[in-house]
């Protein structure tokens, strides 16, 4: 027998901006058990009245006034003495969870099925069917010391809309605007994104409608944060992904798809958020089409003394499997909290190189091909040379990511030790 739970966005079954080891579960399952969670996304605030406004979750979820904020600490910083708000910002997703797995253990390995993707329809009053997202083009991207038009720097929203029935499957977008200081209910005054959920002020803004006009964004529904609590700190910045996952950022990770978590602590405490509407590979300004979703998920635990033999022998970081491809995921730093030590959390985005996230995601690979498909270490190189596709998952993250693309028709017996 297998049960089927429906876990709402609300105070009491986000967490925002962090993994915990520590934060109560929300849910229960078993191996083989369903779950429908629905997924916040972070900047809706950037519009209000489209992806918050008559949403009872959201605005529950987001509430904030001189009085309470409804979900006190937002990041993994520290809480006592913050200038900005309860955990600094250091940390800024919102996860619904975490989910306790029965049975889990250190040494086990999660599968987490996603199994349906769906956006969460705006409660406007005249944008029935519809879904809206943002793009930031933010301070942490890529291109923000490279600009060449003025004003700059800047940060820059771009709003899409997406069907929420499923008769179309692209986003268009709808304006833009160059964000202006905004100050929280708090009195703070935050010059530029520095702290998650403060809501824009339109009143303070210039919108801009003539916008990637006649074009149709292709719709990648996808969780960009996915994975389970890790051993190392009680609290854990959402925002650099690690060994439990995170926020690998990967388009693929979307209906159809199937990831793979090696389990670090009891119960293994599964949390889901950073919702997209779509992405492409390297999230080069800073984000994606930032949209809430709500999906399907179906869990099951793989026990450790069953690994041998499997494609999950020896399996220490994320995995993505798809009906014809593995995708392996390469970090500057497998696992930074320890790899970096008690400043890992501050440093890790000045420490991260592409080239070490190429290097381990190369050497995750050969140990891949090696012990399941049973190849030579010289016979594995070769075939990454010729076969694997590598691309850059995420320059944004911290620790910046590398994914390697196996084809499963590589292997017409997929034969496994």
């Amino acid at each position: 027998m297998t049960n089927h739970c429906f876990i709402p966005a609300n105070p009491e079954t986000v967490h925002w901006g962090y993994f915990s080891k520590s934060v109560a579960p929300v849910a229960r399952v078993t191996s083989g058990d369903f779950a429908t969670i629905e997924a916040l996304t972070h900047h809706a605030g950037d519009d209000y009245d489209l992806m918050i406004k008559g949403d009872p979750g959201a605005e529950s979820v987001y509430g904030w006034t001189p009085r309470r904020k409804n979900v006190s600490r937002r990041g993994a910083g520290r809480v006592d003495g913050a200038d900005r708000g309860a955990g600094e910002g250091l940390g800024v997703h919102l996860l619904t969870g975490p989910i306790h797995v029965e049975d889990a253990r250190a040494g086990d390995v999660l599968e987490v099925r996603i199994l349906d993707v769906r956006p969460r329809p705006s409660m406007h009053p005249e944008h029935k069917g519809r879904a809206f997202g943002v793009n930031l083009a933010a301070w942490w991207g890529l291109h923000y010391k490279d600009l060449i038009e003025q004003p700059k720097p800047r940060e820059v929203v771009t709003v899409f809309e997406l069907d929420a029935t499923g008769r179309e499957d692209w986003a268009t977008a709808l304006y833009s605007y160059v964000l202006t200081p905004q100050t929280d209910p708090d009195g703070v005054v935050h010059p530029k994104v520095d702290y998650p959920g403060v809501i824009v002020d339109h009143s303070t803004v210039v919108k801009r409608t003539s916008v990637l006009e006649d074009i149709r964004i292709p719709a990648r529904m996808h969780f960009g944060t996915m994975g389970v609590a890790p051993r190392e700190e009680d609290f854990v910045s959402s925002i650099p992904p690690s060994y439990t996952g995170g926020n690998i950022d990967d388009w693929r990770i979307g209906k159809g798809a199937t990831m793979y978590y090696p389990v670090a602590i009891d119960g293994a405490l599964f949390s889901v958020g950073d919702p997209h509407a779509a992405q492409g590979d390297s999230e080069l300004c800073g984000t994606a089409i930032e949209m809430s979703l709500t999906g399907v998920f179906q869990f099951v635990l793989h026990r450790q003394e069953n690994l041998a033999g499997t494609p999950l022998e020896g399996l220490d970081h994320p995995m993505l499997e798809t009906s014809s491809e593995w995708v392996i995921y390469g970090f500057s730093f497998p696992n930074y909290l320890q790899q970096i030590g008690p400043t890992a959390q501050q440093d890790v985005a000045r420490l991260a190189t592409l080239d070490a996230a190429m290097l381990d995601a190369f050497r995750k690979l050969r140990r891949f091909l090696m012990q399941v498909h049973g190849l030579t270490e010289d016979d594995a190189i070769a075939l990454m040379s010729v076969a694997t596709d590598f691309g850059v998952t995420q320059v944004v993250d911290g620790n910046l990511g590398v994914h390697a693309i196996l084809k499963k028709r590589l292997f017409p017996r997929h034969r496994c030790r």
